[in-house]
Parts: structure tokens; sequence; C-alpha cells
């Protein structure tokens, strides 16, 4: 069974450069998306109780994106953090883009909100 790709967006108040520290370095990461977060050589070791996995760094660009895809994932899989400006209201989006399984999008929806309230609540949103 192949994954789908989803996208979520969430309107934040801050920075992109300041958001863009967040989703792409260690010190950032472990703030609010795994317990421990290291990197060595484009590979990031992510922490939880205990358990590690490991991503490469696909693709990135200084306040704009950085993409990431698990190891053990297929070549075409990945999830990606963007940031946006919206045209009209000029407000910073992230936008949240991964893949999963059409029956756990809807858990995998409520674990990035449940990650996504962790980062608001440390940039003060």
């Amino acid at each position: 069974m192949s994954k789908q790709l989803f996208t979520l967006e969430f309107p934040v108040r801050c920075s992109p450069a300041i958001l863009y520290e967040f989703l792409s370095t260690p010190a950032g990461l472990s703030e609010w998306f795994a317990d421990q977060v290291d990197e060595r050589d484009g590979i990031f070791y992510f922490n939880w109780n205990s358990s590690v996995e490991t991503a490469i760094l696909v693709e990135n660009e200084q306040d704009k994106f950085v993409r990431y895809r698990w190891e053990d994932a297929p070549e075409e899989e990945y999830f990606e953090m963007r940031i946006e400006k919206s045209e009209i209201t000029n407000q910073t989006i992230l936008v949240i883009k991964d893949f999963a399984e059409k029956k756990d999008i809807k858990d995998q929806t409520l674990l990035w909100d449940h990650q996504v309230k962790d980062l608001f609540h440390r940039l003060g949103n």
C-alpha cells in the first residue's frame, strides 16, 4: 500500500529567520520536534524516549524550507516544513508536507497539530 502526500498549514506570528532555526537546526528541533536531535554529515538523529530515528537532510533553502527523508523510507517520501508569506495578509504560514497511509492521515495530522502547538509555545505564539 503506497503512502499519500498530505499538506497542513499553520499561521504563525514569527519572523521567517527565527522559524527557520526551529525547523533546521538540532537545537531548534530539540525544542519541539523530538526529545533530543543531533546532526552529523547531513544525517539527523531524532531521539524520542531512547528510540532513535534517522533522517537525511534532502534539501533546504535558508529561511524558506527544509526537507528531510527518513532513512528507512522510500526515496520519493519525505517530510517538509516550508515557510511562506500570505499575499493578502502578509502573515507567515508554516506549511508541512508529509506522507502517510490513507487510513493514517488523520492520526498523522493530529500528531503534527500537537508538535506544532509545542513549537508555537516555544515561539511565544
